[in-house]
């Protein structure tokens, strides 16, 4: 999908893959390998597979003093 060095990573690792189209204001990156990654860390594959997001229960959030 797309020409850089080193090639595109597998799927298994898509977090370690370039962005080639970020869109911040939309909240949303294209990946290199074809995945859609959203701000909120859910994603879009290229296969239609959808990752939900992986938030942290606001019990586990750190609280600033």
């Amino acid at each position: 999908m797309c020409s850089h060095q080193p090639s595109c990573p597998s799927s298994s690792d898509a977090h370690s893959a370039h962005v080639v189209a970020a869109h911040p204001e939309q909240g949303w990156s294209l990946l290199c390998t074809g995945a859609i990654l959203f701000d909120d860390s859910g994603e879009l594959l290229p296969d239609g597979r959808v990752i939900a997001p992986h938030r942290v229960p606001a019990d586990r959030l750190a609280m600033a003093a």
